[in-house]
């Protein structure tokens, strides 16, 4: 008596994979989008650009605050009883008016708009930091999507050919012509490779969540990168020298800005503490009536304080230890930096080693030969078991090739990331 094979877990999987395929390949369903188009879709749209833009026009507006004087003072001082009350008149009432007019000394106002400038230069470098970080990630979804797509490829060319051969086993065996272990052979390889599919599928929807998060994208369509990067030139094309790199991050990357702009601002922070030491003057006139000895009394006030006991000490103190402390922070963001193109610069040469002509061919060559064993099968000139094994070889294969491109794209992606620069176009 023939045994059943258990369905409920084939058919799951069954489900799942039409399914998926069917949001893949309905055109309605699948929105085509280039790299440069993504981009322009996530400058236009990202909420975290939109809010971190808000922060730059904040810090603009400080600066015209910090420019500010002070507001002058006004004083008055009426009698309010005199036998009557509010008794005002050209014999009887005093009178006392006076203005004053803050004064800040030592250029404490242009230290302060600088301190304000400094920053809204800092906002913008925080800004374009953030940009730079939410880039790399759309970039590196970009990536990994068409990396798990191709994945999807090598099971789909597999997994057609052996639903193929198990429906044509089936009914050779329904007849009695193959044994039930051969029978199940092929269909447990066919099922294995429909779950390792549903897997790599299954890694598809946080990487198109995070897309469609980055693009502010409301609907259910599968986001489809189209990269047109030439595989030719992103293995063999120049690199600068790594000096020239280490140098150009320096210059163009905005966390090493952050760090030297942070730098001036300490700098400029300790002047102004320098300069809150000196004392302001408080300056303006005054009109006293009937309360001297002339009835009509025209005087100028000055005031300032004596810097006896606080001479600001303590915060100028503080502003020294900082702008030393900065300044090994900036040292350390340089080495760090520096470090950082060195690591990209050796990953983008070997995955480029790995990734050469001569793998291209192989893959090629393979795939003639994954035909030329499933042709051998059915003139019954290699055993199940010799196709099977060979089926499973073939994936590893594949798979470690199309793994090994998506490591030089990443590689290539960290490298332009690392400099901020665009040393291989990849798009």
């Amino acid at each position: 008596m023939k045994k059943s094979v258990p369905a409920f877990g084939g058919w799951l999987i069954a489900i799942i994979i039409i399914l998926f395929n069917s949001n893949l390949s309905n055109a309605q369903d699948t929105t085509r989008l280039s790299l440069p188009e993504a981009e322009k879709i996530f400058l236009q749209k990202n909420l975290s650009l939109l809010a971190a833009q808000y922060n730059i026009d904040a810090s603009k507006a400080l600066i015209q605050q910090a420019r500010l004087w002070d507001n002058p003072y006004l004083v008055t001082d009426q009698n309010v009883y005199d036998g009557k009350f509010f008794r005002h008149d050209s014999n009887n009432g005093q009178v006392y008016i006076q203005v004053q007019q803050l004064i800040r000394t030592a250029g404490k106002i242009r230290k302060q708009t600088q301190l304000a400038t400094d920053n809204a230069v800092l906002a913008q470098e925080q800004f374009d930091d953030l940009l730079r970080s939410l880039q790399y990630a759309l970039r590196g979804d970009f990536i990994e999507t068409e990396h798990l797509l191709e994945q999807k490829k090598v099971y789909d060319i597999e997994i057609t050919h052996v639903d193929r051969l198990v429906k044509g086993m089936e009914e050779i065996y329904k007849v009695g012509n193959i044994s039930l272990k051969d029978y199940m052979r092929l269909k447990a390889t066919l099922f294995s490779l429909q779950n390792e599919l549903v897997n790599v599928q299954s890694q598809l929807i946080p990487v198109q969540a995070e897309i469609k998060l980055l693009l502010q994208a409301t609907d259910s369509s599968f986001v489809l990168p189209v990269m047109n990067y030439s595989f030719p030139v992103l293995a063999n094309s120049q690199l600068p020298v790594p000096d020239t790199l280490v140098a150009l991050a320096m210059n163009q990357r905005p966390d090493a800005r952050i760090e030297k702009t942070t730098l001036l601002y300490e700098q400029h922070n300790l002047v102004y503490q320098k300069a809150l030491a000196k004392p302001d003057i408080t300056v303006g006139p005054e009109y006293d009536r009937l309360s001297t000895y002339t009835p009509n009394y025209v005087g100028l006030s000055v005031s300032l304080p004596l810097n006896i006991f606080n001479r600001n000490q303590g915060n100028i103190k503080a502003a020294k230890f900082n702008v030393q402390q900065q300044q090994t922070q900036v040292d350390y963001q340089a080495g760090k930096i520096k470090n950082e193109v060195m690591t990209a610069l050796q990953k983008v040469n070997y995955f480029r080693q790995i990734n050469n002509q001569e793998q291209r061919e192989f893959s090629g060559n393979y795939d003639k030969l994954f035909q030329g064993m499933l042709d051998s099968y059915g003139n019954r000139q290699i055993s199940l078991l010799e196709l099977t094994d060979f089926i499973d070889s073939y994936k590893d294969i594949k798979l470690k090739l199309v793994e090994q491109h998506n490591n030089l794209l990443a590689a290539i992606a960290e490298l332009n990331y690392t400099v901020n620069y665009t040393v291989i176009p990849l798009q």
